[in-house]
C-alpha cells in the first residue's frame, strides 16, 4: 500500500516541489534521472539540489540508486505529493480525510472542498506492472512504459469518460484531474457486492444497471470492466464508477467488451438471487443495447 503523504505536505517548501517536478521531467527520458542533470531539470543550483534531494529522499518521495551513476526517481508518494500540490494551488481541495477504499489499482480518499469530494489516485502498474502492460489499451502499443505513464493515462482516460458521460449517465460528477489523480463527486450508498437487496428487488436493480450501460453506449462508451464492484446502490438509484478501461463504441472489440460486461452483471445477479432472476441471454441483451432497443430484462430473453 502506498503511504498517505497528506500530513507531510505542510512541511514541504516551494523548492522541494521544484525538485520533484524536475525528477518527474527527467523520468520522461530515463527511469533513473542522473543527479548531474537535476539542476537543469529543477531550475535549482547544485547546492539547492543536494539539500532538497536529502529532504525529499528522507520523506520517501524519491528513491536513490548508485549503480553506474547516482540516479533518482519518484516514488508513488512523490507523485502523490505533486498532484496534491497542484490541486491545492488550483483551489480544488482544501484538505484530505479518511480513506474511502484501497485496492490493487487505486486508492480513494475523502477530500475537503466547498463540499466533500472523493480523490482517486490511480495505482496501475504499482503491484503487477507486467500484467497491466498486457491488459491496458493505452499501453498495448508502447514498448517501454513507466508506472508513472500508465497511472497518468488511466486517470486521463477515466476523467475523459466521466466528462463525456455525466450527467446523462449516472456516473460520479468529474471535478478535476492532474497526473494520476482524479477528483470527483463522493458517492452515496454501498457497492452492489455489499448491498442487501430483497429478492424481489434484484431484477429491478439489474435493469437499472443495464439501462446505465445502454445509455453509456448511446453516449459512445463501453465500460469494459463491469462487475458488482463497480456499481453503487443508493435509495435514489445506481451509479456506475471506475471507468479507466472504457473504450469508445467504434473500438474494434467494443461489442465483445459490451457482451462481457452484460454477462458479468447477469452472472452476479443470477448467482446471488437465482430464484428472482428471469432466464435471459446476455448476447441478446448486448444486441438490444447496440440497437438502442433495450428497455428491461423481461422481453429480452
Amino acid at each position: 500500500m502506498v503511504r498517505n503523504v497528506a500530513s507531510e505536505m505542510a512541511d514541504l517548501d516551494t523548492e522541494d516541489f521544484y525538485l520533484l517536478s524536475g525528477v518527474e521531467q527527467g523520468m520522461r527520458f530515463s527511469e533513473w534521472v542522473n543527479r548531474r542533470k537535476l539542476p537543469d531539470f529543477a531550475d535549482l543550483t547544485p547546492e539547492n539540489v543536494d539539500y532538497h534531494l536529502d529532504r525529499c529522499a528522507d520523506r520517501g518521495l524519491l528513491e536513490r540508486r548508485t549503480i553506474q551513476y547516482e540516479g533518482y526517481k519518484l516514488t508513488f508518494e512523490g507523485y502523490d505529493a505533486l498532484a496534491l500540490h497542484t490541486f491545492a494551488e488550483r483551489g480544488t481541495i482544501e484538505g484530505m480525510g479518511a480513506p474511502l477504499g484501497v485496492g490493487k489499482e487505486s486508492d480513494v480518499y475523502e477530500v475537503a472542498s466547498y463540499t466533500p469530494f472523493a480523490l482517486k489516485f490511480h495505482r496501475e502498474g504499482y503491484t503487477n506492472f507486467r500484467e497491466v502492460m498486457k491488459e491496458r489499451e493505452y499501453t498495448a502499443d508502447r514498448e517501454h512504459v513507466s508506472w508513472m505513464y500508465t497511472a497518468r493515462k488511466a486517470a486521463e482516460r477515466e476523467y475523459d469518460a466521466l466528462e463525456t458521460l455525466y450527467p446523462e449517465v449516472s456516473v460520479p460528477r468529474p471535478v478535476d484531474q492532474n497526473r494520476h489523480a482524479v477528483v470527483m463527486e463522493k458517492l452515496a450508498g454501498v457497492e452492489l457486492s455489499s448491498a442487501a437487496l430483497d429478492a424481489e428487488q434484484a431484477a429491478g436493480v439489474c435493469d437499472l444497471v443495464l439501462q446505465e450501460v445502454a445509455t453509456a453506449y448511446e453516449a459512445g462508451y463501453v465500460h469494459a470492466d463491469m462487475s458488482e464492484y463497480n456499481v453503487f446502490v443508493a435509495d435514489d438509484g445506481v451509479t456506475v464508477f471506475d471507468w479507466p478501461q472504457a473504450v469508445p463504441t467504434d473500438h474494434a472489440n467494443a461489442t465483445e467488451f459490451l457482451e462481457r460486461d452484460v454477462e458479468n452483471l447477469l452472472g452476479y445477479f443470477t448467482r446471488k438471487y437465482p430464484s428472482a432472476m428471469p432466464t435471459v441471454d446476455a448476447e441478446r441483451i448486448a444486441d438490444a443495447i447496440v440497437e438502442e432497443t433495450f428497455e428491461q430484462l423481461e422481453g429480452t430473453s
